[in-house]
């Protein structure tokens, strides 16, 4: 078994057992590997962002939160390289979180398959977003955590504002990204542009959910529609 194997047989053997925690020498002698090698394996998923855990002590050993974790995903070699290629050169928002998952993808395919993604990636390039680092990850953590956002605003006329703001969501049009949210100022559905957004500070303050579709309507934004892959999503009896 190589190492990229391992990796992902460790983290499924991990799951499997949760809540109960397996310790290095039962993982050593599963994989008949040395407990040095299970140990520096279990670091280099920690490193990768994998939600692995360690507890000492007697009936302490290693685990791996299930909820934060996705099960085995097997792609075809098209799927896997256009998912590697869209990834790869990613400068829009969640930019860093699309870098992290290209490497994961990358490290879990071998062969022929690998070197297609690799190829493909390479040839797919993006300009650098005019959106300054800092606001882009206000604008992510204000989304991800639904709380409100602080920003400071300059429009097409060059006016600054300053506007408490609750995100509802992102659109992308003509190569630009806006931030879709209720402007508590304006007391209204509002779009900002991310490259116009100077400033912006996340709260706290939880902020109340909105329709992201009827936030949109009227708006010059009112055709867009839901991507093809969440409409196709099956849904449950």
């Amino acid at each position: 078994m190589d190492r990229t194997t391992r990796l992902y047989a460790l983290v499924e053997e991990l799951r499997a057992a949760a809540p109960r925690p397996r310790s290095v020498a039962a993982l050593a002698t599963r994989f008949e590997v040395s407990t040095r090698t299970v140990q520096r394996d279990l670091q280099a998923l920690m490193d990768a962002g994998v939600p692995v855990r360690t507890a000492l002590g007697r009936g302490g050993g290693w685990t791996v939160d299930p909820a934060m974790t996705l099960p085995p995903v097997h792609f075809t070699a098209d799927e896997a390289a256009a998912l590697a290629a869209a990834l790869a050169n990613a400068d829009t928002p969640y930019a860093a979180a699309a870098r992290t998952a290209y490497q994961k993808l990358l490290a879990s395919m071998t062969g022929p398959t690998a070197a297609v993604a690799e190829t493909l990636a390479a040839r797919i390039v993006a300009l650098p977003s005019r959106t300054e680092p800092t606001v882009r990850a206000a604008v992510e953590r204000a989304l991800t955590d639904a709380t409100v956002l602080r920003l400071t605003y300059v429009d097409a006329a060059g006016r600054p504002s300053e506007r408490a703001v609750e995100p509802a969501g992102l659109l992308t049009a003509e190569g630009r990204w806006y931030l879709i949210a209720w402007c508590r100022t304006r007391r209204a559905g509002r779009g900002f542009r991310l490259d116009r957004i100077t400033t912006a500070t996340p709260t706290d303050e939880p902020s109340h959910p909105h329709d992201l579709a009827a936030l949109l309507r009227g708006s010059m934004a009112a055709d867009a529609t839901r991507p093809t892959a969440l409409d196709g999503r099956p849904r449950a009896p």
